[in-house]
């Protein structure tokens, strides 16, 4: 069995990984950096298993930036590439996947296209008319930054948007090369595993907006927000999950695929999916002003990342609070140190932390680290209990 993965971010280098434990996996990416260090058997990615299982050297994984040698004889092509969220157009920019999926075809029209990325409702069927082909289907992906290669081990469920053989087939590799046992394998038609992957995430947005808007109210009131998440997590229906405050919900998948939905809906009625995308940014504007209050001079910024062992800054929350208190003038300094470069929008950076923790008079950080432990007095969080 020959699979073609195209694209190696956090989706696609994760998924190479975890098929090649059992299969031949050929990934492709247009990024000679990338495709050098994985055949390097070094992770492009941070990500505690895809590093150890790269350098375990026990993976039938290559990778490349020519097409057609990971196309020719593939079973399969996975299609793990970027879709951004444009505002302008108010859907997910799937141009790459559409390029992607024509030029699989064209080469090996008999392989079963695999869509990864994340896509509208309705995008898959709407591949194969304009392609004249039916041999696509769409397989969401459930993944946390950080913990990708692990989450493809130990899957939550997998799903397929297709009921024919090869899909059950492409099921079965993912079940098999995983660790966990009895997974709970769904076949769907695509619109509907479209819409999983749209509904589990924004599900989630809508948790930790709920979370968030608890614990503005909360500080508002002078009232303990730790002992009210607890009282109400003692419900079985509600459990003590997913219910730390933060500084909003961000990452590459929660805010786009909120929005994603919310365009989706614009023949239905509804008003709950639009204050989902409304919450953050109101959670935001408070955390902002709860900043700006303390009237600091200098304000460090504490990681760019979302979350703790992850290298990914794309929409973390605590860059829309540096862009509303560096409105009002005040200096932000970021202490990064997976960030190439001396300066992010404008504001410095530094990866030396005694200097940085010096040399600002509030840190705010999105996540407490055991860094910041002697700086307690001048740290700003929403973190009450050191999880994600």
């Amino acid at each position: 069995m020959k699979i073609a993965v195209v694209g190696v971010g956090y989706v696609g280098l994760s998924i190479s990984i975890l098929l090649s434990r059992k299969e031949q996996v050929v990934a492709y990416d247009l990024d000679p950096q990338k495709v050098e260090m994985i055949n390097a058997g070094i992770s492009p990615i941070v990500d505690a298993e895809a590093s150890e299982l790269l350098a375990s050297g026990t993976l039938n994984l290559s990778a490349t930036t020519d097409p057609e040698t990971a196309y020719e004889g593939a079973d399969y092509v996975v299609i793990a590439t970027p879709t951004n969220y444009n505002p302008k157009t108010n859907e997910f920019d799937t141009n790459s996947v559409e390029q992607v999926a024509a030029a699989a075809i064209a080469r090996n029209p008999e392989a079963l296209i695999v869509i990864k990325s994340t896509v509208p409702v309705g995008f898959t069927n709407g591949l194969r008319e304009r392609l004249g082909h039916q041999n696509i289907v769409f397989s969401p992906e459930f993944l946390r930054e950080g913990r990708a290669v692990h989450d493809n081990l130990y899957p939550s469920r997998i799903v397929i948007g297709g009921h024919d053989k090869r899909a059950q087939g492409f099921a079965s590799l993912l079940d098999t090369a995983a660790e966990a046992d009895n997974i709970t394998i769904l076949h769907t038609d695509s619109n509907e595993a479209e819409a999983i992957k749209l509904f589990a995430n924004t599900f989630l947005a809508m948790r930790v907006a709920y979370v968030n808007e608890l614990d503005s109210y909360a500080m508002s009131h002078g009232m303990d927000t730790a002992q009210i998440i607890e009282g109400i997590g003692l419900d079985p229906r509600i459990g003590n999950h997913y219910n730390n405050p933060s500084f909003g919900y961000g990452g590459y998948c929660l805010p786009k695929d909120t929005k994603q939905l919310l365009a989706n809906y614009s023949a239905v009625p509804q008003n709950l999916i639009r204050a989902i995308v409304d919450a953050n940014t109101t959670r935001k504007d408070f955390i902002a002003d709860q900043v700006i209050a303390r009237s600091p001079q200098t304000v460090g910024v504490y990681r760019l990342a979302m979350k703790a062992d992850s290298d990914n800054f794309r929409q973390s929350s605590v860059q829309g609070i540096m862009k509303r208190i560096k409105a009002k003038g005040i200096e932000v300094v970021v202490y990064e140190p997976n960030f190439e470069g001396d300066a992010f929008f404008g504001s410095r950076v530094t990866k030396d932390l005694h200097q940085f923790k010096a040399g600002c008079d509030l840190v705010i950080a999105n996540r407490r680290h055991a860094d910041l432990a002697d700086i307690e007095h001048k740290l700003f969080t929403r973190d009450l209990f050191g999880v994600d």
